[in-house]
């Protein structure tokens, strides 16, 4: 039972995951429009967790099946795409989190620090950084093997005792989990302070009056602070749910690492283990659903990407024309949806 719910489950999560975070990344990068600092931070997440997919998930599959068939290279390597894609997805996510934070609560300072470049400088360091942190699993993992009279079973495993490795893991608890969760609490605190609290003039003609002779133009430029406002808690609301999903996602596997650091024997029930992983194959797989379900944009194109694109979409919106805004435009806050 153990073995087909297994293959079942990982198949399918790793199948729509695949391919959703495939999709992310070539809208972005073949989509002029899309290539915004928020989108830069995205693509770092679906590489991410396309790693996490493709070195934990996938290997899942042979290794509930048989025993280990990757061998003691496959062992390092596979090992240390794991714990790369799976830091590298925390901080990925408080990168989007404290450029959104600047965008919004800072708008001045974000026309200078909320760009592509920088955003690009940033996702470049902290892969390098995460890159040469996770070389230690280098050292840390061996393949063990056990004869039976049957035959020889060979797993992937820890090199040395269990217990030498209890402070990595609560280095990589606070480090990638807490660290991370707590900041993007705070900033998230604060951006719907200022975004849901006190949002833009809810009456257009307070901040429209003055002029007669611009009157259009003016209430153009009204519909266009409105329209940024919307935009702005669309994309903020999707991100905070992307944020969300992984706290929740990651809590039992987090939970059960410090539980079991201080159990002996440790808690290893075949089902909760294989709930556990389930839960961190789903966070790497739904965010491209979560794009899909709460941004315009990205629905837009993931549908030309597929090809779907239906004839109404050819036609402009309404307020699709460039309009003058009353506020200092910036680029960087409006476009990442």
């Amino acid at each position: 039972e153990l073995q087909v719910v297994t293959i079942l489950l990982v198949l399918l999560i790793c199948g729509v995951g695949i391919a959703g975070n495939v999709m992310v990344v070539l809208v972005v990068l073949r989509t002029k429009h899309m290539v915004t600092p928020t989108n830069c931070y995205l693509v770092s997440l679906a590489v991410a967790d396309l790693i996490v997919l493709l070195a934990a998930g996938l290997p899942n599959i042979s290794e509930v099946v048989a025993s280990w068939v990757y061998g003691y290279a496959g062992c390092l390597c596979i090992t240390y795409l794991q714990y790369l894609g799976i830091n590298i997805s925390a901080w990925s996510i408080t990168a989007f989190t404290v450029e959104r934070y600047i965008a919004i609560c800072h708008a001045i300072k974000a026309q200078l620090l909320c760009t592509v470049s920088r955003a690009k400088r940033i996702i470049s360091s902290l892969w390098l950084f995460t890159s040469l942190y996770c070389l230690m699993w280098f050292f840390l993992v061996d393949t063990t093997q056990v004869t039976f009279s049957d035959g020889a079973q060979v797993s992937c495993g820890y090199r040395v005792s269990r217990s030498l490795y209890m402070p990595i893991y609560f280095l990589d608890f606070a480090v990638f989990y807490v660290i991370p969760l707590g900041l993007s609490t705070v900033l998230y605190g604060l951006i719907a302070r200022i975004l849901f609290m006190s949002p833009l003039p809810a009456t257009p003609q307070h901040s429209c009056l003055g002029s007669t002779h611009q009157g259009g133009s003016l209430k153009l430029s009204c519909r266009g602070n409105k329209g940024a406002l919307g935009s702005r808690k669309q994309v903020t609301k999707m991100l905070a749910v992307v944020v969300v999903l992984f706290a929740l996602l990651w809590m039992p596997y987090r939970t059960l690492v410090v539980v079991n650091s201080f159990m002996d024997p440790p808690y290893l029930n075949i089902w909760f283990l294989l709930f556990c992983r389930m839960c961190i194959y789903l966070n790497s797989a739904i965010n491209p659903i979560i794009y899909n379900l709460m941004s315009q944009k990205f629905r837009a194109a993931f549908r030309k990407l597929c090809k779907c694109k239906e004839k109404s979409a050819e036609n402009p919106l309404p307020y699709a024309a460039p309009v003058y805004y009353t506020v200092t435009k910036d680029y960087s806050h409006d476009s990442s949806d």
